[in-house]
C-alpha cells in the first residue's frame, strides 16, 4: 500500500494489513447494523456475536480448555501485577517469581504491596542478558503461584521451554509472544497479555485463567478487581473496550486465514532466522544475549564497540528508508526490531539489506 512504512515498533505495533482494511470497509456500518461498532451498545446482541467471535477465535487458535475462562479486560497488564497476587495470594504461601527483566520488576514492585514474595532465580547481575537454567531454579513447592514473563521486550530474550512447578500454577505475562506460538494452555494457572503486541491495538487485556482458581479471592476483595465477577458477567460487567475486541475478532480471523498458529510460528521462526544471521555473519552488529535465550519477537543488537553515535546514525536512516521503530529501549540502548506476527517477512528482508549497507557505508 503507498505511503505504508515497515513498522518495528515495540508496541504499539504493527497490525495485519487485512484487519485494518477490513475494519475501513466495516467502520461506519458493521455488517448492516447501520451503526459503526464504536457506536453500538454493549449490551446489544451485534457486539455480544463480536465477542463471541473474538472468545470462540483464540480459544480455537490456543486450544483453550473448557475449564478456562476468558476474559477481555482494562487496565493493560500492569493492571495484572495486582489482581493477579490480589486473587490468588494465600496468606503463608509466598510468590515465587523468575526474575528476567523490567516487566517481572514491575510486577514485584506491585507484589511489595499485596503480598510476601520470593526470588526462584534471577539473572539481574548480568544485566538480564540470559535466562535463569533448571539447575538454578529453586521453586517453593507450598507457593501461592509461579510469576514468569514470557518474553522480555526490552532485554530480548524468551522462555523457549517453560519451566514446570509441578502442581504450583504458573501465571505467565505473554503481552509479547501470545499467539506467535503453540502452546500447552493446560500447564498455566492463568496467562494474561496487553492486545497492542500480537491481539489487536492498545486499551484490551485478555486474561486466560483456570476457573477453579478465581474462586480464591476474598469475599471482601473490590468487586471489580474479582476475576470471579468478569466471569460470571462474561466481560460485560462494565463497558468493556468494544472497538479494540473488534479488532481482535478480526486479527483471530486473520490468523485462521493465515493457517493457525503452526503456520504463524514458522513464519516468525524465519524472521527471526533472518535478522540473527545478519547480526551474527560479519561482526559489525552483535547481539547481547545468549543465543539459546534469544527472542523471536523482540532483537536487540548493537554496533560493534557499542557506537551510540553510529547507532542514533543509523535510526535517522533507516527512518528515510521506512524502517521505524529501531530505537533501542532507552534503558538498554542500541538497537532494537520487533517483530510481531503481523511484521511481514519482506520487512525483515528490507531491513538485513539496510543493515549490509550501512556496513558497507560505515565498517
Amino acid at each position: 500500500m503507498t505511503g505504508r512504512v515497515y513498522n518495528f515498533n515495540a508496541g504499539p505495533a504493527v497490525l495485519p494489513l487485512p484487519v485494518l482494511e477490513r475494519a475501513k470497509e466495516e467502520l461506519l456500518n458493521f455488517e448492516n447494523s447501520g451503526m459503526s461498532v464504536m457506536e453500538m451498545s454493549h449490551r446489544s446482541k451485534e457486539f455480544e456475536s463480536i465477542l463471541a467471535r473474538a472468545e470462540n477465535g483464540i480459544r480455537k487458535i490456543l486450544g483453550i480448555p473448557e475449564d478456562y475462562a476468558v476474559l477481555f479486560l482494562q487496565g493493560g497488564a500492569s493492571l495484572q501485577f495486582a489482581m493477579v497476587p490480589m486473587n490468588l495470594y494465600r496468606e503463608g504461601k509466598p510468590v515465587d517469581v523468575l526474575h528476567t527483566g523490567a516487566w517481572t520488576k514491575k510486577a514485584i514492585q506491585e507484589l511489595d504491596k499485596l503480598a510476601v514474595y520470593r526470588l526462584a532465580a534471577t539473572t539481574e547481575s548480568e544485566k538480564f542478558r540470559r535466562l535463569p537454567t533448571r539447575a538454578e531454579i529453586q521453586f517453593n513447592p507450598g507457593a501461592s503461584y509461579i510469576h514468569i514473563c514470557s518474553n522480555n521486550t526490552i532485554y530480548g530474550t524468551q522462555w523457549r521451554e517453560f519451566p514446570d512447578p509441578g502442581d504450583v500454577p504458573l501465571v505467565a505475562d505473554m503481552s509479547s509472544d501470545i499467539l506467535s506460538r503453540r502452546i500447552d494452555v493446560s500447564r498455566f494457572g492463568l496467562i494474561f497479555a496487553g492486545a497492542q503486541k500480537n491481539l489487536g491495538p492498545a486499551g484490551l487485556t485478555v486474561v486466560i485463567l483456570r476457573k477453579d482458581l478465581a474462586e480464591k479471592a476474598g469475599e471482601n476483595l473490590t468487586t471489580m478487581m474479582q476475576y470471579r465477577t468478569h466471569i460470571k458477567e462474561k466481560s460485560l460487567y462494565n463497558t468493556p473496550p468494544t472497538f479494540a475486541i473488534y479488532i481482535m475478532y478480526l486479527v483471530m480471523d486473520w490468523i485462521e486465514k493465515e493457517g493457525g498458529l503452526s503456520v504463524i510460528e514458522k513464519r516468525n521462526e524465519e524472521k527471526a532466522r533472518l535478522l540473527y544471521n545478519a547480526i551474527d555473519r560479519t561482526g559489525f552488529y552483535y547481539n547481547p544475549c545468549e543465543k539459546k535465550d534469544r527472542s523471536y519477537m523482540n532483537v536487540n543488537f548493537r554496533i560493534t564497540g557499542d557506537r551510540e553515535d553510529l547507532e542514533a546514525k543509523f535510526v535517522e536512516e533507516s527512518k528515510k528508508a521506512g524502517l521505524i521503530g529501531l530505537k533501542g529501549h532507552r534503558s538498554v540502548k542500541g538497537l532494537r526490531a520487533s517483530i510481531y506476527n503481523a511484521h511481514p517477512v519482506a520487512g525483515v528482508k528490507s531491513l538485513v539489506d539496510f543493515m549490509d549497507e550501512f556496513q558497507k557505508k560505515n565498517g
